[in-house]
């Protein structure tokens, strides 16, 4: 525990939680507020716990009612940024890609270096802000209900038919993982369909205390799937697949959704996941690389899933992969933690960053855009030169390097 205060463990958050439900503290005292809001909702406690408290059914519903109880506090521009993220851009992925457009065209044109420079962030106190926001991919991965067929062609039946989850800022910002996704699913012997009807998962809503938003961006996906005829619903961001995977608990108390959810939670995998049940292909090529893994906390702690990427990396020729201490250690980014608790982020992102500087790797291995974006902006602080991929991304690399190996056909 990072600060040793026995309020801030989870023995302590729920007993505060008890304390409010019994009507012993009041639900908006600044003391519960905070420790509400300081809690990674890393799942780590979960996963240790020998009695099986599930922590994060507990911690969600509690931030749900508290931005119940305080929303009318929030200034009229805080409300109207809140409204604007969480009901426009993470609601509407077309918004969200016209944003992205925007911020693409600002980081690329050498608006942001002039913007910069003029001391503007600095005196609007938007700098920190506005240093956070990802690098916008060349181009963006929009699913538009594109159907690709299990490579190289034969006559065997495909091994699945995997409907790909391309995100809401997966999809502007790391374009590249979603294309690597669906590339190496085909080379595994999958069909893959990316239905435009998809959207956000719904977790930095639920994160955010607006479990209806969850719900709606949920019922979303939910109907989607069910339409696709796909066998498999296929997630490349833990964050999101952790999210995806509650849908059931979420709907618990909804007779018309509940049957629904819980069917398609059971067929949530994530990439990893899924890979290494149904098999990779094995036409590797050589990546003489020294590779370390950063477990996602809600790929390692909420959805149980350790050995996976560390059977694929280690599946690649010429890869060495070198273990870190503390990899399930959260690297302090946790959905919107970096923006709510920036302070605690910050050294969570340093302590991870001298992990991995102990093993000098020349690529982090990860599978989650938020831990992608943390430990690069640590990596960046610390002058490492060292790359950040995601665990698809590096055997899509490998398959591209056999293919060369090759020679033309």
């Amino acid at each position: 525990m990072e600060t040793l205060v026995e309020t801030s463990s989870p023995r302590g958050r729920i007993a505060l939680i008890k304390a409010v439900d019994e009507g012993r503290l009041d639900l908006t005292s600044p003391g519960f507020m905070h420790q509400m809001s300081e809690c990674l909702d890393c799942r780590a406690c979960e996963a240790v716990c020998p009695s099986g408290v599930a922590y994060g059914q507990l911690l969600e519903p509690a931030r749900t009612q508290i931005e119940r109880a305080t929303s009318h506090r929030r200034s009229p521009f805080a409300a109207l940024v809140r409204s604007f993220a969480l009901g426009t851009l993470f609601s509407n992925l077309a918004a969200m890609r016209f944003v992205a457009s925007l911020l693409r065209f600002y980081q690329r044109s050498g608006l942001q270096g002039a913007v910069r420079a003029s001391g503007i962030l600095r005196a609007l106190r938007m700098a920190e802000l506005e240093a956070m926001a990802p690098a916008m991919s060349p181009a963006f991965f929009v699913p538009r209900g594109q159907r690709f067929s299990a490579t190289p062609p034969s006559s065997k039946t495909p091994k699945a038919t995997a409907f790909v989850h391309a995100g809401c800022v997966m999809q502007v910002a790391f374009a590249e993982v979603d294309a690597a996704t669906v590339r190496v699913l085909q080379r595994s012997g999958c069909d893959v369909v990316t239905p435009a009807a998809q959207g956000c998962c719904g977790a930095i809503a639920v994160h955010a205390g607006d479990m209806e938003l969850g719900r709606k961006l949920a019922k979303r996906n939910i109907a989607a799937f069910e339409d696709s005829g796909a066998d498999v619903y296929v997630v490349n961001a833990a964050g999101c697949g952790s999210a995806l995977k509650e849908y059931g608990h979420l709907f618990a108390q909804d007779a018309a959704w509940a049957g629904r959810a819980g069917a398609f939670s059971e067929r949530v995998r994530d990439v990893t996941e899924f890979l290494d049940q149904v098999g990779i292909a094995p036409e590797l090529g050589t990546l003489d690389l020294t590779v370390t893994y950063q477990e996602p906390c809600h790929l390692a702690h909420a959805q149980r899933i350790s050995a996976a990427p560390r059977r694929l990396l280690r599946s690649i020729p010429g890869l060495e992969l070198r273990e870190m201490d503390e990899s399930s250690l959260c690297c302090g980014s946790a959905g919107i933690y970096n923006i709510t608790q920036p302070e605690m982020a910050q050294r969570l992102g340093r302590r991870k960053v001298e992990r991995i500087l102990e093993v000098d790797p020349q690529v982090v291995a990860t599978a989650n855009p938020g831990c992608a974006l943390q430990v690069a902006s640590g990596l960046r602080a610390a002058g490492h030169t060292a790359r950040v991929r995601h665990v698809v991304e590096l055997l899509d690399e490998s398959y591209a390097a056999y293919d060369a190996s090759q020679g033309p056909a």
